[in-house]
């Protein structure tokens, strides 16, 4: 069972054109435009602002500089499978980004840690030191 989306995607905001599928497939990829280009306008959507600018934010090749996704579905041979299968990309996409990150807190390191690590580097520096020429 999934968990519904926290913001959906409405369809009539996303765009979709068909196009002819690449790779092997025979004759059915060279006359058949089963494959599917969809177009996601991030900021002219209805969802709401920070995740927008989340979505915006994010390094993807998909957005484009206007700040449209843009993804191809071509795994399925028929166009209506091509066609879910693009939304529930999009949709997972969204939903990664629905949810704020949790802001970094500074901390500081332990007394403990701060002898450990002081100690491994002196003891890496007497062997390094031990390296050396033997003086007689």
């Amino acid at each position: 069972m999934a968990l519904l989306p926290k913001f959906p995607v409405d369809e009539r905001e996303v765009e979709f054109s068909a196009i002819r599928a690449q790779g092997a497939g025979g004759q059915n990829v060279n006359k058949v435009s089963s494959a599917v280009h969809l177009r996601f306008d991030i900021a002219a959507s209805s969802l709401p602002d920070e995740v927008k600018g989340r979505l915006l934010a994010l390094n993807d090749s998909r957005i484009t500089l206007e700040g449209v996704f843009v993804l191809k579905a071509q795994q399925h041979r028929t166009q209506e499978m091509n066609r879910s299968d693009a939304l529930a990309r999009l949709q997972e996409v969204v939903d990664s980004v629905a949810v704020p990150p949790k802001p970094r807190r500074a901390t500081k390191p332990t007394y403990g840690s701060k002898q450990r690590r002081l100690a491994g580097k002196s003891q890496r520096s007497e062997i390094k030191n031990l390296r050396g020429k033997v003086n007689d």
